[in-house]
Formats: structure tokens, sequence, C-alpha cells
């Protein structure tokens, strides 16, 4: 079965792309082409601006009509020389008699109107400057059905104000759209989707078909084809977008986005819809989609005043589909669905679209090359015995040779078996996005995953912190986003007695003995500028909801940093209103290279202006030069504070914190009101604060998916952007790292022994020294995005499969390079997931580990079910050559089976059971199993077993055959017995005709074709169940598990039976006759086939290498 999958990415790429919403809600587009109105009125073709007009309405539905124009007067309905004005009679609904008028007075203004009373309908409204003839916006609309139709603009709003913006989308910025206006503007104008995506055709599939080698993929391809037409929309990710509606944040699906929505879109996001913007931070837009640049551009709020800018120069205008770069923005939709700049061009390539192949697709074409070169080269040969004499015998061996080499059904129980696999998979939350991904799974020898969401819960709290007048504070309260819990003071003591000790998981719920506890009315300065540094310099927001649960929105560690706050008592609700009255002003935000984040508050309160700086602490005391001692601010010392700050790091980091670090500064109001501080300029001369340690707890299921990886010979890297000794105390926890590893083992001069090293390290290496490591790394710290491409170039060097992690914007280049892309599907962004080749709905490092586990046992039963079926075509090509050396009276070869008795064999017999197989549960050992080579199905054990098993099964057919010939009957094949149970008539003056004799002969052919028929069925019937395992013994299979395989395995064994003894059905179809002694021969042909069976599985399982991997893992999992 051939998918699509370049227009499945596409597909993905341009229609399900994220926004994130907000304001109440949002009506269809205002750009030409667009239906408008109940009745639907489509703008197909504009006149020019000087000439006569001629206008034509055709109602092209019940409520659809299209406006035609004309220069020539007879294709107008009606036509007023004078007023230009054309009128349509009735339009009789179910209900209303409606009338139209197009009415043009100055060849710049026109305007459509509908009413039941032709009264009723406007006759004029005021000209606006600037109108012209090439393009239209419906620009009124009331519940009489009256419409106006106004010659503007042609295409985007980019040169409108924003209030005009908003008349026309009728919205509002402030609080966008009503629930009641978005559904009812949704039920006008139709979902945010692009047409014309639906599934595969019959015309496609028989297209594709006729042309593919495998006999034509018959109908069962087909039918399959039918049944699993959705599987694209399966695979398709469900994005979300969030929006504010009733004063209530919530996500909806992007596809019910309308214009005049009001939409909040950050670094990551996919744009939805298009938009244009009245609001922006630092905002940089990723068009290369629809421009072909790849540099991001920068985003304003400015009227643009030219209408027909170019796209790359419609600055304030998103585009659905676009990537967001970086910052944030907020816009109003103007455009959505068809109507959007992504929509005309899917148009375009919809009719372009390109067909790519998977490997095992590629390997199916050839195999089916091959095989149609032996079928060739048999005719040939077959033809040459016969003396190239054309027959009708002839022409029905050939066929018989033909139908014996083609796995018809091979196709069809491929197609069902992968499909199968992506549902399973889908049901395990990993949604397959390219079909490739499920081969490309059984091939995995690395996995380079991400730390935070999926190796640990992602479930943030904020358990330490630590400033240096200060000391250590420990934090309390239940994991979550409640906010309740205490704050204690622990000075420098890190000791249980103080409760300022123990692991991450002994969180403090209740005050210790020592330690005081901190309230707002006892905080110190310092503590409270590190308190609102946390709260300011953060875009998440905690709130309790209906449901009386607390719940987040925004990143996890801004949302673990807000809760802190609020324990703290100084929350964002608190600081931006009296008496501190704190606003944002300007955000630069968080940039994966620099690792950090800032904004530029003001207090209106004083009326300071205040730069806040949170990030790594590398990063961050990079950008000091003061230190807040106190009340005091102090120069800093790089040289004598760097030692004792990063003691206190890695106390933190030991306990597997994740160490963030603040600082902030205060500007003079001329600089960012006048100046507008760039982000290398406001983030200078900060004054360090302090640093917090984050906690996020390991997943209690990653320990054992690492184990499980380790005993499939899959090695696993932890990639993360965290400190190497936070990264470091969490892998060695969950067994990335062997229990006794410390940093005192690993030398900093020699690299070749480091399991653990931070970015900067490695990639300061060359390819040469890095390609000389013994191994590589199995964590590395303080990652960039070209850190993680570096991680993959080298282990594709060492030829291996790698699988990567990733949900940012910047990971994207490396799941690209990855051989499998996995992005995370709850906490990910758009970008990622457009680059990733499987979506994890659970953000989840066992689901890889399973979704390796599935795709190891797709592999499996593919190569099972070849087995199955190549073997058996083996047994029958054996049959049909050899057969050729019988030859009758007439020098016509005997045919051993008829082309009927063969289809039977090879559709009816065969198929079911590979389905069968095709749905085989993963055995139990299958993650003991080392990652398969990249050679593909057909490796030298199958071949060889192919070929085995085929010899077998065809000498115990033929010597069947020939018994019933030979030793039971006389051996005489008689005349043209291959189309008569009695033989040719006897001519009157032929006195040498027995017919007697030749009526003999062919019932005994008969009989002996039946043997044949039924020896081939019940072998391949029990080769079945000898294809479950290449080595393993069939007493060891239960009979029962694969309810699929043992009721195909009976039915067929059943089947076949009335075909021996219907009277006609024997003789006159399948060519055969009733057979009774001949079951004994059947049987024992079946039984000696089984034993020689095991006898080969014995001697494979005692002289070939073992298939399972004897690995010791106890040197890396503790």
């Amino acid at each position: 079965m051939k998918f699509n999958l370049l227009l499945l990415l596409l597909t993905i790429i341009i229609t399900v792309a994220s926004s994130k919403i907000t304001g109440n809600r949002r009506i269809q587009s205002v750009a030409k082409g667009r239906y408008w109105g109940i009745n639907g009125v489509d703008v197909v073709l504009q006149s020019s601006s000087h000439g006569n007009h001629y206008w034509k309405i055709v109602r092209r539905g019940k409520n659809d009509y299209t406006i035609f124009t004309s220069k020539e007067r007879k294709n107008a309905v009606q036509y007023d020389g004078v007023a230009r004005t054309l009128k349509i009679a009735k339009y009789n609904s179910t209900t209303l008699a409606q009338r139209w008028i197009i009415n043009s007075k100055d060849n710049s203004e026109y305007y459509i109107l509908s009413s039941e009373q032709p009264s009723v309908a406007a006759t004029a409204f005021q000209r606006r400057e600037g109108w012209s003839v090439s393009g239209f916006t419906c620009v009124e609309y009331n519940p009489y059905q009256k419409w106006r139709l106004s010659m503007v603009y042609p295409t985007t709003i980019n040169n409108e104000k924003l209030k005009t913006v908003a008349g026309h989308t009728k919205t509002d910025i402030d609080d966008g759209l009503t629930v009641q206006e978005a559904t009812q503007r949704l039920g006008l104008y139709g979902f945010n989707e692009l047409s014309g995506q639906s599934g595969v055709s019959a015309l496609a599939v028989l297209s594709r078909q006729i042309v593919n080698a495998l006999m034509l993929i018959l109908i069962t391809a087909i039918t399959i084809s039918f049944i699993f037409k959705d599987y694209i929309e399966g695979g398709v990710l469900a994005f979300v977008a969030v929006t504010n509606t009733d004063d209530s944040l919530i996500s909806v699906p992007t596809k019910n986005v309308v214009v005049g929505d009001i939409i909040v879109f950050k670094e990551g996001d996919v744009v939805g819809a298009d938009a244009r913007l009245f609001e922006v931070f630092n905002l940089e837009v990723d068009e290369t989609l629809l421009t072909g640049e790849s540099v991001p551009v920068p985003k304003s709020i400015d009227v643009i005043q030219e209408y027909d800018k170019p796209l790359g120069d419609r600055i304030n205008i998103v585009f659905s589909s676009t990537t967001i770069t970086k910052g944030r923005g907020k816009g109003i939709v103007i455009n959505t669905a068809m109507e959007t700049e992504i929509g005309k061009m899917a148009k375009t390539l919809a009719s372009t679209s390109v067909v790519t192949r998977t490997p095992l697709q590629k390997s199916m074409d050839k195999l089916a090359y091959v095989l149609f070169l032996v079928t060739a080269i048999l005719a040939i040969i077959v033809f040459s015995l016969n003396k190239w004499r054309m027959s009708s015998e002839i022409a029905l061996y050939v066929i018989s040779l033909g139908i014996a080499i083609i796995p018809e059904g091979l196709i069809a129980v491929i197609t069902l078996t992968m499909s199968n696999g992506v549902r399973q998979m889908a049901k395990n939350y990993a949604i397959v996005r390219k079909l490739n991904a499920l081969e490309a799974l059984g091939l995995v020898t690395n996995i380079c995953s991400d730390k935070t969401g999926t190796l640990t819960q992602s479930k943030m709290i904020v358990t330490d912190a630590w400033l240096p007048n200060d000391g250590f504070y420990k934090i309390s309260g239940r994991n979550g986003y409640i906010p309740e819990g205490t704050i204690y003071r622990c000075g420098e003591i890190m000791d249980r007695r103080s409760g300022c000790a123990g692991t991450t998981s002994e969180i403090v719920e209740e005050k210790q003995s020592e330690g005081e506890e901190v309230t707002p009315g006892n905080m110190t300065y310092a503590f409270t500028r590190l308190v609102q540094a946390s709260a300011l310099c953060n875009m998440s927001v905690i709130k309790k909801g209906r449901d009386g649960e607390w719940h987040a929105i925004g990143d996890p560690t801004e949302s673990a940093l807000q809760v802190f706050a609020h324990k703290a008592g100084f929350p964002k609700p608190v600081l931006t209103t009296e008496p501190f009255k704190f606003e944002l002003v300007n955000e630069y935000a968080f940039d994966a290279t620099l690792k950090r984040m800032s904004v530029i508050c003001k207090e209106k309160s004083t009326g300071a202006y205040y730069v806040i700086l949170k990030g790594a602490i590398e990063s961050v005391l990079s950008r000091c030069t003061k230190i807040q001692l106190g009340e005091v601010e102090v120069n800093l010392d790089i040289e004598k504070f760097q030692p004792e700050l990063y003691d206190r790091i890695d106390k933190l980091a030991s306990k597997g914190l994740r160490v963030l670090s603040l600082a902030y500064r205060r500007v003079i109001k001329t600089d960012v009101e006048i100046y507008k501080l760039t982000r290398e300029k406001a983030d200078t001369d900060m004054i360090f604060l302090g640093l917090v340690g984050i906690y996020d707890p390991p997943r209690p299921e990653s320990k054992a998916a690492i184990q499980r990886c380790f005993g499939a010979g899959i090695e696993v890297h932890m990639l993360t952007g965290d400190h190497l000794i936070t990264a470091a105390a969490i892998a060695k926890e969950i067994g990335i790292l062997p229990p006794f590893w410390s940093p005192e083992l690993e030398s900093e001069e020699n690299y070749n022994s480091k399991l653990v090293m931070n970015a900067m390290q490695f990639d300061a290496l060359s390819e040469e020294e890095i390609d000389n490591l013994k191994e590589l790394p199995k964590v590395i710290a303080r990652c960039s995005p070209d850190t993680k491409v570096k991680m993959i170039d080298a282990l594709h060097r060492r030829n291996k499969y790698v699988v990567m992690t990733g949900d940012g914007v910047n990971d994207s280049p490396s799941l690209k390079k990855a051989d499998v892309g996995i992005a995370m599907g709850l906490g990910g962004s758009d970008v990622a997931k457009q680059a990733s080749d499987i979506v994890l709905s659970d953000d989840n490092f066992a689901t890889i580990v399973n979704a390796i586990s599935e795709g190891r046992r797709i592999f499996n039963n593919i190569q099972k079910f070849i087995l199955h079926l190549m073997g058996g075509n083996v047994f029958k090509i054996i049959v049909l050559v050899i057969g050729l050396s019988f030859i009758d009276h007439d020098g016509i070869p005997i045919d051993p089976m008829s082309p009927l008795q063969t289809i039977f064999v090879n559709m009816i017999t065969s198929t079911p059971p590979a389905m069968g197989l095709g749905f085989e549960r993963a055995s139990y050992k299958i993650m003991n199993y080392p990652p398969r080579s990249n050679s593909g199905i057909f490796t030298w054990e199958v071949i060889i077993d192919m070929i085995y098993y085929g010899v077998v099964a065809g000498a115990l057919t033929l010597v069947n055959f020939i018994i019933v010939i030979y030793a039971v009957g006389n051996g005489d094949l008689g005349r043209k017995c291959n189309s008569s149970p009695t033989g040719p008539e006897c001519a009157p003056n032929d006195s040498e005709c027995d017919k007697v004799s030749l009526e003999r002969a062919c019932n005994q052919i008969y009989r002996a074709r039946a043997t044949v028929f039924a020896t081939l069925n019940y072998i391949t019937l029990i080769h079945a169940y000898n294809c479950r395992s290449l080595r393993d013994p069939i007493w060891k299979m239960k009979l029962y598990d694969n309810k699929l395989l043992f009721w195909s395995v009976l039915g067929g064994s059943l089947i076949v039976l009335p075909t021996f003894y219907i009277s006609g059905l024997n003789s006159k179809v399948f060519r055969q006759l009733g057979i009774g002694y001949e079951w004994g021969l059947i049987i024992g042909a079946v039984i000696i086939f089984e034993i020689f069976v095991e006898i080969y599985k014995f001697i494979k399982r005692k002289y070939l290498k073992p298939l399972i991997l004897l690995k010791d893992l106890n040197n890396n999992i503790p």
C-alpha cells in the first residue's frame, strides 16, 4: 500500500498549526473570494476601474450565489445603461422572497442589498478615501439580511488603523468576541481548516495499484485502503489553542478560530490564522514557508500605508502556519481557512503533491520486480520445453507459475499490520506522524533524551533558595500549584536538625525545631527583592478554577517561581496593585542560546524603572557587576565570590535541584522611554540577588524504562540545559549513570573516560577528538541546540541509529537530524511537533521505550508473515517447476496444481494466517534482543529458512504426487488430463484409443492433484505456527494465545474440504477428485515436514549465534 507521506507532512504543517487565544472570542475573511452572508455571495471576478460594467448573479446552490462581471451585455441578467444597476427577480426560499440589488454610481462604489422587500434596502452610504475596484469587503450586516458590498483594498488590512480593523471584524480589542458570537460565526463560515483533505479515493487507490508490480494488488488491497482511509486523519495532531472565554482561560481547537478572535502567541507557537497585530514584545516570525526567506521577520504594530506591500514587508500582520521564533504578541484574526495566505498556497500545492515511499515499500517494490523477472524466466523455460507451441494448456501452466510466485496477499497484510501498529502506538500515547518511523524504531541503538518533563514529572516546586548574606532558605508545601506553605531561613546550616537538608523528596511540611519562619514582616530586603524578581520576571499565571483546584498557565519553571512568590506573600497580583503597582514595560523572552530572560518593569508608586533578569548561573553572573548583601549593594569580586557561589550551587544541585539565579538593577527613565534599551544594554551592570532550587521529581517509570533499554542494547544519553551536578544527580537516580559514579572519579584533563560533560567541553572537541573517545558521554549538561546536533552527528559516525527527544523551537534541528525525532505533545512547541516523526501525548520517556518495543514487534511480525508467504510460494514453485518433467502422451506437461488451486492456496489458505502473524503479540523477550541490523527484512537466516522450508515441503508434496501416480497407479499420464477428468473422446476410426484407460489415467491425475492441493494446504497452515519464531520449537508456543491465527488455521483446514467432495466443484472448478487413502499420505507429509522443521531449528539453536543479547547489566543499572 503506498502511503502519501509528503501530503501527510504538508497537511500537518499547514492545517493543524496551533494558536494561543485570549479575549472572549471572534467573522470570516474580509479578503476577496470569500462567501458572505446567509445566502453566500462569492465574488469571483472584478471589472476594471474604467468603462462599462455588466453584472450577473447566478445561483449555485440553495444558499449560494455568485457574482460575475462582463463587458458583453448578453451575459448580464438585467442591465440599466444609465445607472448601471442590476436587479435579480425573486428568489424563493422556504419562507422568504428575496430581492438583490447591485448598484454602481461612479465606478468606484458598489454595494449589494438583500431583503424581503426592496424598499428596505439602503440606497447609499458614504464613500471612503482610497477605494478602488480591485477587491471587496463585507462592511455591513444586520439581522434583516441587509448586505452592503464595497470595493476596498484587495488583500490584507495592514494599512488600516486598529480601530478600523476592529470595526471591520466587529470585535473588541480588549475582550474579543463573546462565546455566542464566535459560535454564530463558526456556524456561518465553517471551521478554520484547509479544504481538499479527504481520504483515499477509489480511483486514486486503483491507479496506484495498477502500477504496482505485485499482481495489481487485487481487490483486497483496495478494500483495506477503504477501511483505513482515515489513517492520515488519525495521525494528524489535534493541536489546541488557549482562549479566554467569559473571563476564563480555556483551550479550543485551532479549527474553531474565526475572524475577530483575539489570539496571543509566544516563542515556539505556530500561528493558526492570519492576524493583524496590536501588541508585540520583541516579536520575530519565521515566514520561510511563505516567502522563502530564512531570516526571521521582526514585527511591529505600526500602520503600513501601502496596501500592495509584498508578504515579507507586512510587518504588522502574522500569517497562518508561520512560526514565532522570538518574543510574543497579540492580534485580531482577519483571515481563516482557505482565505489565509497559506490557504491560497495550499490550493496550488493540492494538485502537485509528491508521493514519498518508505524503505519497506521500496523493498517490496524491488521484491516484486525480482519476482516478475523470475516469472518471465520460468515462462520462457515452459514455452521452450514445449517447443514454443501456443495452447490453452501451456498458457494455463504459465498462469499457474505466475500465481505461485506472486504473494497476492502480501501488500494487504503489510498494510493491515502497519495500520494496526499505528493505532496501537496511538493507544499507548505515541502518535506516528511519519510512517517510516515505524521501521526505524526497530533499528534504534541510542536515545538522546531531554530531562525535564520526559525523564522527570515536570511538576516543578521551589524547595530551596540561597542569598549571599542570608544563607539558605527552605520552602515547604505540597507538590503542584497550591500556593500554601511555609518558608524557613536556615542560614548556612545544611543539616537535618534545621529542616534544611535531606533529599529533594523530603519536602518540609511542618515547622522544624530549628530555622526561623519567614513572614512578610521579618523578611530581609534582599529576600524581598528575590521574591519580587521571581514574580515579575515571569509570564506564568496561577489561579483557582471553578472546580476549586489551582491551575497554572505557562512554563512549569515559571509557574513554580510564581507559587514561591505566593507563599512568600508577594505574588504578581499583589505587586501589580496598590501600593506597588508594577507594570510591564518590555520583555526580552527566554533565549535558549543566551540561557536567560529579562523584563523591564515600572513601579508606578515611585516612578522607578527596573530590569529584572533570571536564567542559568553562568549567564546571569556574567552580566552582574554588583551583589546584594542585605540592603547594601557591593561591587562584585568574581574571583573571591565565585568559589563560594559554586559551592552553594553544588550543594543544591547534588540534591537533584535545578538551580536558577536572579538579578536586578534600577535604570534611568530616559534610557527606557527615549533611548529604548536594547537587550544587550538592558542586561548589563546587574546586581546579583541569589539562587533558587527547583525540584522536578523523576517519573516513577523512568528507571525501569532505562533498564529495559540497557537490556535491549540501547544506550540512553541525557542532553539537558540544567546544571551539570543537577543533571548527574537525576541521571544517577534513574540509572543512566552507574551508582558508583561521582565527579571525583573523572579526570578534567582526560575526556576519554568521562561519562558526564558540560556542553562547553563537548563543543570544544573536534570531530576527530570525539571519534577517538572510547565512549560518548552519557550526560551532557548546559546543552545548546548545536550541541545536540553535534552529538547526533557523532553517533551517526559510529553507525548508530538515534532517537532524539525535544520540545522547544530550538530542538527542531536535532529532531530533524535524528533517525527518529520524538516531540512532546503536552509541553512541546508546534515547531518541534512539525519537525518530529512521532509525538508523545504524555511526554513520558517510558512511552519512547514502549514505542521502540512496538516498532520491533511490527518488524518481527512483518518478517514472520513474509517468511510464511514467501516460503509457501517456494513450495508451489518447486512443485510446478519440477512438474514440467511429467509429460503426457501428447507431450504436454501435466499440471500438479490447477491455476485455481494455486490462487486458493495463495489467497484463502495463506493470507488469513499471515494476517494473524501480523497481529502477533510481542514476545516477552523482544527487549532482550539487540537492535536489528540495517540489512532489512531479508536477512541471510530468513532467506535460508525460506529455501529450506520450501524445498522440504515441495519435495514431500511431489513425493505424494509420485506415490499416487506411480506407486498406487500405473504411471499412465494419459492425454489432455489437465482440463478433463475423463480425458478426450476417442475418434470413431481410432482403433488404438482406449477410452477406459484414458479415463482411468485422468482420474488418477485428478486424485494426485487433489493430494498435492491438500498437502500444500495443510503444510502451509501448520507452517504459520512455525513462523511465529525463527528458532523456538512449536511445542513451546501456546496454541490459542493468538486467536486470529488459531481461527485462521482452523478455518483454512475446514474450508478446503468441500472442494474435494462437492460434485462439479471438484472436477470442473478445481480440476480434482475426491480422495480417500490419500489422506494418510497427506497427514504423513505434514508430520515429516514438522520433524524436519524442528531438526533444523534445533541445529540453529545449537550452532548459530544466540539472538538474545547477553549483557552484564550490573555495570549500568543500580
